[in-house]
């Protein structure tokens, strides 16, 4: 017997319930309910562990319901869709068969709006069962992809798929519905920034992008921020635990006047350090992002100087800030008067409690300075220094290009 469900005229839930459904007999009586709610308009199984036969089973009533909306408008299939966590246990050959056969019935949605497939082990080889209902479902506008261990290849995949969906909305007459992205825990690190950049830069639609713990570095920050400017609407950015230091902060201060509506933006443990961080308050300071309310900053390697930078912006453009993260950055002598200046520019706004407990500021070391000025003199170095010509016609193909490039004018 089926255990009780959450169930209205609209939504169908066994989230959480921990069922281990392996073969269709198993599955029967959820399937009966489900096509019992009146109204569908939600379906949620995430929480319980899903085989094969379970997974078709499903997707054949979905289907269903999508056959009956076209027959009753009054009996609509479903926009909201969640299969977050449904493979604990499953072998990893199971899974591709089981998610192509939910995103093929997802397919037959038109008026789907969102997916979540997180905490999912899909690994890169899962990604390409997604990959047809993504870049085709024309009223997706919340895809979550959380830990699902995708790899830079699963990643660029997936991105691939967003930019199809794109492309196709563009040679329709219209723009992608997709609003939010969240895609964070999956290891994406340097080898997917360059699709997701050509992505975002194609979508224009965003309003939200998660993208926490995928050891991203400097050049993928610069990349996808790059790519994100293309979205004037977009409200949240997290890209919290990846690694932006000096080269991926100035490219998000020189991103955050294209984004006039942000609203939150969480760069907390991304390693911006005093430069970065600066870089990044003065682009506030200028006015860049009038709406901000949330702002993490933990664990970055601030210094004096840049807390004090920060502290001016909030003055001049704190108004709408109730939320400020500092933890963990340092406390060398000099920093603890700019963290009050911080709290005073919050108090004249009438938000003094917005900052955070200060209870773990670190003591820089020396030698973290001095790693600080050798890793930026390197980079300086590797991107300024000349490349020896191996020919004489080389040399000619050099003084022409540089003669060239200096003629370009950049607007």
């Amino acid at each position: 017997m089926a255990q009780a469900t959450e169930s209205t005229d609209s939504l169908y839930s066994l989230i959480g319930r921990q069922l281990k459904l392996d073969t269709l007999d198993q599955t029967q009586p959820y399937l009966d309910q489900i096509a019992q709610v009146p109204t569908l308009r939600e379906v949620r199984f995430g929480g319980n562990t899903l085989g094969i036969d379970a997974c078709q089973g499903i997707a054949r009533t979905l289907e269903d319901k999508h056959h009956l909306e076209a027959r009753a408008p009054s009996l609509p299939a479903p926009s909201v869709a969640d299969f977050s966590d449904i493979f604990t246990g499953r072998l990893i050959s199971e899974i591709p068969q089981s998610l192509r056969s939910l995103c093929t019935s997802l397919l037959t949605l038109p008026n789907l709006t969102s997916l979540d497939l997180s905490d999912n082990a899909f690994g890169g080889r899962s990604a390409e069962p997604m990959l047809e209902f993504i870049a085709n479902a024309p009223a997706l506008q919340v895809l979550k992809l959380n830990n699902n261990g995708m790899g830079p290849q699963g990643g660029a995949m997936i991105a691939g798929a967003l930019l199809d969906n794109a492309k196709k909305a563009e040679r329709e007459g219209r723009k992608s519905a997709l609003r939010v992205l969240v895609c964070g825990r999956n290891r994406l690190e340097n080898g997917s920034a360059p699709a997701f950049a050509a992505a975002f830069a194609a979508l224009t639609t965003l309003e939200e992008v998660r993208m926490p713990q995928n050891g991203i570095r400097m050049e993928g920050i610069e990349a996808i921020v790059t790519g994100l400017r293309a979205n004037e609407a977009l409200e949240t950015l997290d890209l919290q635990d990846n690694t932006a230091t000096e080269r991926g902060s100035k490219a998000i201060a020189e991103s955050l006047p294209s984004w006039p509506k942000l609203r939150h933006l969480n760069l907390s443990d991304c390693l911006l350090r005093p430069r970065g961080g600066h870089a990044i308050f003065t682009a506030l300071l200028s006015g860049s992002s009038p709406n901000l309310s949330t702002l993490k900053l933990q664990s970055n390697e601030l210094d004096a100087r840049a807390v004090l930078q920060l502290a001016r912006a909030l003055d001049a453009h704190g108004e709408h800030v109730v939320e400020l993260e500092l933890n963990g950055n340092y406390g060398e002598d000099g920093t603890e008067e700019q963290f009050e200046r911080v709290r005073e520019a919050l108090d004249k706004w009438g938000h003094g409690e917005a900052l955070d407990e200060l209870d773990e500021l670190e003591e820089p070391e020396e030698e973290e300075e001095e790693e600080e000025e050798e890793e930026t003199e390197e980079e300086r170095a590797e991107e300024e220094e000349p490349k020896e010509p191996a020919t004489a016609q080389d040399k000619k193909d050099e003084d022409e290009l540089a003669g060239l490039l200096g003629k370009v004018e950049i607007k």
